[in-house]
């Protein structure tokens, strides 16, 4: 499967049999990152009232979509384009800075190619155990890494000793491109690790199959795509 960010909380996951999936599509003039050109097959967004995680409209190839928060509400699996996909709810921190009441969302986790990938969303309410409990058997966590206004960082790391996902790829965290002052810059997330688990994919793609994961945690960065698509 090969995965590819275009910032944000948004990946591209092309698997070698299944549907290709795009993540929390976002706008391109709110958050700063380039258009996404490439098409999909199914859309998973974690709302559908956020602009920077949910513009399935701005996706070509008539793709299905799936919205976490609905999925998470229903209390059940949805079936998509052949995917299993199951949800659990999430909210906006109380104090967010665009927002006056917190949005609710969903983090969804489902599998491709064999390797069971869990996407945070958009969170940012302090975890509960249920949702700690939701992230039990993930193989690669997408993980919101820049803090507030999304999960501080002990609350993601309770997550990950529990979890204990193979491997976690950092998002929404602050860049060249998007740069909100209160978001962290990744390597506040890196510090947390020792440098021998730390990878760098060199660009916005890597390939992830169930044979290559790690036996233990270790930590994917990517680059952001630039509006060439590299």
């Amino acid at each position: 499967m090969k995965i590819k960010w275009y910032g944000q909380a948004a990946f591209r996951l092309l698997p070698d049999t299944g549907p290709t999936i795009i993540t929390d599509p976002y706008t391109p003039d709110v958050v700063g990152y380039a258009p996404i050109m490439d098409p999909a097959d199914l859309v998973i967004r974690s709302s559908d009232d956020d602009t920077a995680h949910c513009r399935s409209d701005l996706i070509s190839g008539s793709p299905e979509v799936v919205n976490g928060l609905e999925v998470a509400k229903s209390g059940g699996p949805v079936i998509a384009a052949g995917v299993t996909i199951t949800a659990v709810e999430a909210a906006e921190c109380d104090d967010h800075p665009d927002h006056d009441v917190p949005g609710k969302s969903g983090m969804s986790k489902f599998t491709l190619d064999g390797v069971t990938c869990a996407h945070m969303g958009d969170m940012g309410n302090d975890v509960t155990d249920a949702q700690i409990a939701f992230f039990e058997g993930t193989d690669v966590l997408f993980a919101l890494t820049g803090g507030h206004p999304t999960t501080s960082l002990p609350d993601l790391q309770r997550i990950i000793e529990h979890a204990r996902p193979r491997l976690i790829i950092p998002m929404h965290f602050r860049t060249l491109t998007y740069k909100p002052r209160s978001q962290f810059w990744v390597e506040t997330f890196l510090d947390l690790y020792d440098d021998d688990q730390i990878d760098f994919a060199l660009g916005c793609e890597a390939v992830v199959t169930a044979g290559s994961l790690p036996d233990s945690t270790r930590i994917l960065v990517l680059d952001y795509a630039r509006a060439n698509g590299d």
